[in-house]
């Protein structure tokens, strides 16, 4: 029997990078949209590495139950003790970032004060916590920096509030967190590959705040694509403490994001387990992520069924 690598994702517009790698390598993979897809719970699942690509913004391309779907797909594969690169805890954290949040803390990662409400009354009492400060105010299931709103003015935001003006979240959730006001108009997105930090990237966010580095991830009217610079190191603390929380979460893959101060603190705010690349930063520094994350899943598929490396 062929033990393939399998990719489960609900947007074929990121894959191409992928594709490229593994052709490099003379290899292919096997491609699980799961947009929809029957699963029989009673059949054991092929043999195979399988990686969880599913996005918390899959939503906004009308792929509302995609990430229910995977994590049915995600506890049959481990209940047969499959080789999964990103577990049904990182398809948890992915579609809420408040679950991110708490995690984080538990590994003594500094996150930025942030109240979860449900409900207008709620929310607008959650908004008065912080005043006069500015706010962000964010879905708890995101994606793309969609509905992701500074209100440095917080009678404006609870207007809006009072209005039912507020982008809604899928699950219902809002977020109301406080505003790190990054030194120099950047922050940081680190890349996570095996667990490991690879590189990381800087990113302007002076035009606003959807930041997926994927070229597709332009939103259609929105402000220029960021800049992004890649960096080859981040604080050493800050790196462990992060490579510790995604050991401990079952995350293997992953762009994590966080803001430095005027005084040099660092707040994680954001961890996307769907991560892509931004092409033109990497040709510039030299670097090709996705071709560092084929061959780490070939790695695994070569370790997991005993095969020697090419």
């Amino acid at each position: 029997m062929s033990e393939e690598i399998f990719v489960l994702h609900e947007n074929p517009e990121w894959l191409p990078p992928f594709e490229r790698a593994f052709a490099r390598r003379g290899l292919s993979f096997e491609n699980w949209n799961l947009v929809e897809r029957a699963v029989d719970l009673s059949a054991p699942p092929p043999e195979g590495i399988f990686y969880n690509r599913m996005s918390a913004s899959s939503h906004t391309r009308g792929h509302r139950f995609s990430p229910e779907l995977t994590g049915v797909i995600l506890a049959w594969l481990e209940g047969h003790g499959r080789r999964v690169v990103n577990s049904s805890r990182a398809l948890q954290l992915e579609v809420s970032k408040s679950s991110q949040l708490a995690a984080l803390q538990a590994c003594e990662v500094p996150v930025p004060r942030t109240i979860a409400a449900v409900g207008q009354a709620q929310v607008l009492e959650a908004v008065n916590a912080f005043a006069p400060a500015p706010v962000i105010v964010k879905p708890n299931r995101g994606g793309k920096g969609l509905g992701v709103r500074l209100f440095e003015d917080l009678s404006t935001l609870r207007e809006l509030i009072l209005e039912d003006g507020l982008d809604p979240s899928v699950d219902g959730v809002t977020l109301v967190q406080q505003y790190i006001r990054p030194a120099g108009n950047t922050i940081t997105r680190a890349e996570f590959i095996g667990g490991q930090f690879h590189y990381a990237v800087k990113i302007d966010t002076s035009m606003g705040f959807e930041l997926c580095p994927a070229d597709v991830c332009a939103v259609d009217g929105g402000p220029p694509a960021p800049q992004f610079t890649i960096i080859d190191q981040i604080d050493a603390v800050l790196k462990a403490r992060i490579e510790r929380f995604l050991a401990l979460n079952g995350i293997e893959m992953a762009g994590v994001e966080f803001a430095t101060d005027a005084h040099g603190n660092s707040y994680v705010y954001d961890v996307n387990t769907n991560t892509n690349y931004n092409a033109e930063a990497e040709a510039v520094a030299g670097k090709d992520a996705a071709q560092a994350s084929v061959d780490f899943l070939i790695g695994e598929r070569n370790r997991t069924y005993g095969r020697l490396a090419a």
